[in-house]
């Protein structure tokens, strides 16, 4: 069943009204008619189950059969705090970070970060599709929620944004075996957290200092293996886990 979604205010009582984009596809595109039903999503996890019901000029109305939480979303919250990388890859990691789960991904300026922020009005021009991509993404995969791509941060703001939540993991080459990293990403199970941050560094890696800083901060040190994994990689592997780990 195709699926749409609307802002939270675009659904008055038993109606949803799709304009734009949406209602150019639906009548345009799939050449669908009054009586056939979609899926309507309002960004926040509640499924309209609805019936196209009137077309006019330049919006459809969907009358609202049913609605139900979300069956897509995961049980917790997970936050990508991404080491800032180089080229189009960033645009890569959200596409795939949403796919797997993520609630929010936020670019993280660090000591070994080759690329420099550039002034408000470009960087906001960038973060805009870097959400476009996400709600693509979102689309895609029928997640419940469009997760959010947040500015830049130094990474010291980071660790402090980082500390409203109930767990951090870090991979890092210098930590302890394997061994130890699936105790830690059993224990988060266990825990039963509700929101985990991931850091993962640039093409360079996190710093010593960068790693310390986190530590005392509260997070845990995990590795992902005997093998060096590139930055477009690593916190997908740890998304992968943790989604396996906790999906219900």
């Amino acid at each position: 069943m195709y699926r749409f979604y609307v802002d939270k205010d675009a659904v008055a009582g038993e109606d949803i009204t799709l304009a734009g984009e949406d209602y150019n596809h639906i009548r345009n595109v799939l050449r669908m008619r009054a009586g056939e039903e979609i899926t309507v999503c309002d960004g926040a996890g509640t499924d309209y189950l609805c019936q196209l019901s009137e077309f006019s000029k330049d919006c459809v109305r969907a009358k609202v059969l049913s609605q139900s939480g979300s069956r897509t979303e995961l049980p917790v919250r997970l936050v990508l705090f991404q080491g800032m990388p180089k080229k189009d890859k960033l645009e890569f990691i959200i596409q795939k970070a949403v796919e797997l789960g993520v609630s929010r991904v936020v670019p993280v300026m660090t000591r070994r970060t080759v690329v420099k922020l550039e002034e408000g009005g470009k960087e906001e021009k960038k973060r805009a599709r870097f959400q476009a991509i996400a709600r693509a993404a979102a689309m895609q995969s029928m997640r419940g929620i469009i997760p959010e791509v947040s500015s830049a941060m130094r990474f010291a703001d980071a660790i402090k944004a980082a500390g409203e939540l109930d767990a951090v993991v870090i991979p890092y080459e210098r930590a302890e075996g394997i061994a130890d990293t699936r105790a830690v990403l059993s224990g988060l199970v266990a825990d039963g957290v509700r929101s985990v941050g991931i850091f993962i560094g640039p093409e360079g890696g996190f710093a010593e200092e960068e790693v310390a800083l986190a530590v005392d901060a509260g997070a845990k040190c995990i590795t992902l293996g005997h093998r060096i994994l590139r930055t477009e990689t690593a916190g997908l592997a740890v998304l992968a886990l943790l989604m396996f780990a906790f999906e219900r």
